[in-house]
């Protein structure tokens, strides 16, 4: 079981969650009921090294990170 760390911007909202594995679904499944934007289009970049991420909108902007345990 893994931890992980939400936080996004500007929601101003943080959490936290167990997840099984880490993919772009399970992630999505978290963050999405979170955002209040009507763009629910949402991708990531995870860096193995640090154990955390970005989410990231389409158009490039940085909306919030994850970190996992």
């Amino acid at each position: 079981m893994l931890k992980i760390d939400f936080h996004l911007e500007q929601e101003n909202a943080s959490w936290n969650a167990e997840i099984h594995q880490l993919n772009s679904d399970v992630l999505k499944r978290h963050i999405l009921p979170k955002i209040t934007s009507t763009n629910r289009n949402i991708d990531f970049e995870y860096c193995d090294k640090t154990c955390s991420g970005k989410i990231i909108e389409p158009s490039g902007n940085v909306v919030g990170d994850f970190t996992v345990h």
